[in-house]
């Protein structure tokens, strides 16, 4: 009797009390998306992304339905059976290939398949002519955009049309005095074996450290998208000491420079600036031949990044992210434009090695006062959010927090201004905005790194891409709304090993019976999927005990 048990609407039940609850949830998590995680049972739904995704990995439906037989209470419904085994079939049955006339191609394995693809409207429009009942001759500049429309519909293709080998150049590791961890080893390996796709790694598990280790492997000249300007300055510094690449040669292209070399660092705001309704930098796109384009955090990839994407398709790309989780429903697009997922390492997997550290999460309810109640119940339901994160509960059990963890490092994160800067008001502690220059930003965060600041007051713009190895406890006061990408990233500022090896401490500040409940429970799901439980407390029992 294990501890699943599968519906015919695809939904897998899981209860966590069954000893063997973690090896199932490792199992199906490669191909089901975690819908509720209530405190004894999630659902989970069987998705075809997450099947398409399996497939690519070369994960077959037999497999996959054995391994929901091994861990299922009950039969699995012969529904479930027949769709995993569409969905699989489905991947890989059309190719885009080069022909020996070097044209693009699609082809089939079937020609009654090609025919029903190539009747769609928008998959025709892409199409030139037909060279045989199994192969299409396929608009040069559309490579991705098919890819796009074929997901639409049903029939994902595999790209084997080949990349253009980019400019040599060549990019050594200095190892010296580190190597690449396995994991990291497996990542490099999966994505050059794959051409072009996602690796995906908790946060402080070294994605970066990944993407220098397959520009190391490939050698050509690469491109690195980032989020912002603090990034971009951080991929530097880990190339200089983690490669044995110059100054001179890394190049930065954001609003504070415009230089372009063999590995150029470029944001995305810089790439998706527009005058007069046309993209002002694209040239960076053709300044150098590329051989490796590199999106850093890709599930925030901007959505007219997608349009450029589909445009690079002859290049190879990397796609580095702690979660494919988007808010826009956008995943589809980054599996056919970036590519499939090449490798993921399971956040707890990771932590047991040793290479991030443990970390408790702890959900803290507040109540309302009685005016605040009052209040809340007469405004319109897109105030009400707002109207939690201002809470007085909440800014004095921030306070509460910060005494008891007077001698950690510590963040406050939240999502609105007013709410922090009423914090900030009250403790004395800087607060980093995005309004913050990035020079006192820098200088902020390498105060927090030496312990000289001991914590810090930040909006979303540390979300991502900040690197602040010791810090250890978070307090998540506020949020975009029922994230569960923002959860992830938070969670991921403080799960770096702590130096002391002592367990980090991620404290999420709730109003009880209120909206903030509601996106809270949505919010734990990516991170619930990974292994995570939140214990939830009343404020007056704080403080909490932490395992040591």
């Amino acid at each position: 009797m294990g501890p699943l048990i599968v519906q015919s609407d695809r939904t897998v039940l899981l209860e966590l009390d069954h000893p063997d609850a973690n090896a199932a949830r490792q199992t199906i998590g490669g191909f089901a998306e975690l819908e509720r995680a209530p405190e004894h049972v999630h659902t989970y739904r069987i998705t075809r992304m997450g099947l398409w995704n399996a497939a690519a990995a070369g994960v077959t439906a037999d497999e996959i339905i054995s391994a929901l037989n091994t861990y299922a209470k009950f039969a699995v419904p012969d529904t479930v059976v027949r769709t995993i085994t569409d969905a699989i079939d489905r991947y890989g049955r059309l190719d885009i290939i080069r022909d020996a006339e070097g044209r693009l191609v699609l082809t089939a394995d079937d020609a009654r398949l090609l025919t029903d693809v190539a009747n769609h409207k928008r998959v025709a429009a892409l199409l030139t002519e037909q060279v045989d009942q199994r192969t299409w001759i396929v608009q040069e500049w559309a490579r991705g955009q098919l890819k796009q429309e074929l997901l639409r519909i049903g029939w994902p293709a595999e790209d084997h049309a080949g990349y253009t080998d980019g400019d040599p150049y060549e990019i050594d590791l200095n190892e010296d005095d580190w190597h690449l961890r396995p994991y990291q080893q497996q990542a490099v390996d999966s994505f050059v074996a794959g051409g072009s796709g996602v690796v995906v790694l908790p946060c402080g598990a070294g994605k970066t450290i990944v993407g220098a280790g397959a520009m190391a492997a490939l050698s050509r000249k690469t491109l690195i998208l980032v989020t912002n300007t603090l990034a971009a300055h951080q991929w530097r510094d880990e190339l200089l000491r983690r490669t044995l690449l110059t100054d001179e040669q890394i190049g930065e292209y954001s609003g504070e420079a415009k230089i372009i070399a063999p590995v150029t660092i470029a944001t995305y705001q810089m790439l998706t600036a527009r005058r007069s309704k046309k993209y002002t930098h694209l040239s960076l796109l053709d300044a150098e031949n590329w051989g490796l384009i590199v999106y850093d955090e890709v599930h925030l990839l901007p959505a007219p990044i997608f349009k450029l994407t589909a445009e690079l398709q002859a290049r190879r790309r990397l796609g580095l992210t702690a979660t494919l989780v988007r808010e826009d429903g956008k995943e589809s697009d980054v599996f056919s434009l970036i590519g499939p997922k090449r490798y993921e390492a399971p956040w707890r997997d990771i932590e047991a090695q040793g290479f991030i550290s443990p970390a408790d999460c702890v959900e803290v309810r507040v109540e309302f006062s009685e005016d605040e109640q009052a209040r809340y119940a007469m405004l319109a339901d897109a105030e009400r959010y707002h109207a939690t994160a201002l809470a007085e509960a909440k800014l004095d059990t921030v306070s509460e927090l910060l005494d008891e963890h007077a001698d950690d490092q510590t963040l406050v994160i939240g999502q609105y201004l007013d709410q922090l800067e009423l914090v900030a008001e009250r403790t004395g502690l800087p607060l980093i905005t995005g309004k913050t220059p990035t020079p006192e930003r820098e200088r902020l965060f390498a105060a927090f790194r030496t312990g000289e600041q001991r914590a810090l007051i930040v909006s979303k713009v540390a979300n991502f891409s900040v690197d602040l190895p010791d810090a250890r406890v978070a307090i998540q006061i506020s949020g975009a709304f029922g994230s569960r990408q923002e959860e992830a990233q938070r969670l991921g500022r403080i799960i770096r090993p702590n130096s002391d090896g002592s367990r980090s401490i991620f404290y999420s500040i709730v109003v009880a019976d209120t909206v903030d409940q509601d996106y809270a429970l949505s919010r734990q799901r990516f991170l619930s999927e990974q292994g995570y439980s939140y214990r939830i407390v009343d404020a007056e029992d704080l403080p909490v005990q932490i395992p040591a």
